[in-house]
């Protein structure tokens, strides 16, 4: 079998034998050979390799057969399913907000900074002039609303999962986030990636400058990244795989051997190779064909 469709529940959501057998009897009426149905998880996750079919149309009748589920699905190649780099994106991906919009929050400038951080990650202006813009309304600002913030920042569930399970497989695992380090250099560890790399705020006696100090991590960095270390690994692009959310991360998703658009704004979900709308990050690993009992856990 060439591909593989998989069918993962959303988190609050099952999967039973007759939502896949409905799919199953839907590829076959568009004319595909399906093999017998292959559950990574019960009631979670499902594999349904099949042939004769397009993957475009494979994926338009599955979803019409899971039409208003919380269902997520995919059609990937059946070969190298599995990866050996991740490249993931941190705001309201790998953690669960965005970090320049809490700081502005309390900063008592949320309402200013909000409507700009919506327009670049919607792909509307330019990241690193927004990115600029943004951090420019921070100055004079004491430095210790960072550590507020950090405070109360909260890894996305299955980010612990999807990254220990794929390090323990022997995959290297980077934290790319046009965030900030201040909060990568912590998120990081703490969810087990390997390395990171974001912006850094510019911090003069304990107060914010307003400014961002070396390269911006933008769009064309963070496919520099993917790009350098796929080469010093020695890695073939199928074996990479790369998430995100917002407009930023578009080009390493496209760039990716498997580009998920993890929740993500309209303009990703709709060109992002692969997308996951219900699940949580573990999620990936189903699309990898990892089992349950191959997963870490999340705590």
């Amino acid at each position: 079998m060439d591909l593989v469709l998989t069918l993962i529940a959303g988190v609050a959501a099952r999967l039973d034998d007759s939502a896949v057998k409905t799919v199953a009897d839907g590829l076959r009426g568009a004319g595909a050979a399906v093999a017998p149905p292959d559950w990574l998880a019960a009631r979670k996750a499902c594999d349904l390799a099949f042939t004769g079919l397009s993957p475009e149309l494979a994926f338009d009748v599955a979803t019409d057969a899971v039409a208003g589920a919380a269902i997520d699905l995919a059609v990937l190649p059946a070969a190298e399913r599995r990866k050996s780099l991740l490249i993931a994106d941190m705001d309201m991906t790998v953690i669960t907000h965005e970090t320049l919009d809490e700081i502005a929050i309390e900063a008592g400038i949320g309402e200013r900074v909000a409507p700009i951080t919506r327009r670049a990650m919607n792909g509307e202006i330019d990241f690193g002039e927004a990115l600029v813009e943004r951090v420019a309304l921070l100055r004079g600002q004491p430095a210790e609303i960072l550590d507020r913030v950090l405070e109360a920042t909260q890894l996305t569930p299955g980010a612990k999962s999807l990254v220990r399970t794929m390090s323990a497989n022997g995959a290297t695992c980077l934290l790319i986030s046009g965030g900030f380090t201040h909060f990568t250099q912590v998120v990081a560890p703490a969810a087990g990636f390997h390395g990171s790399e974001g912006n850094q705020l510019e911090v003069v006696d304990g107060t914010l400058t307003g400014r961002v100090i070396g390269r911006i991590v933008d769009r064309n960095r963070k496919v520099d990244v993917l790009e350098h270390w796929q080469s010093r690994l020695g890695l073939d692009r199928p074996q990479t795989l790369a998430v995100g959310d917002g407009a930023n991360d578009l080009p390493m998703l496209l760039r990716a051997g498997l580009g998920v658009a993890y929740r993500a704004k309209p303009i990703v979900r709709q060109q992002a190779p692969a997308k996951i709308d219900h699940g949580d990050l573990a999620a990936l690993l189903y699309l990898q064909g990892y089992r349950e009992a191959e997963i870490a856990t999340d705590d």
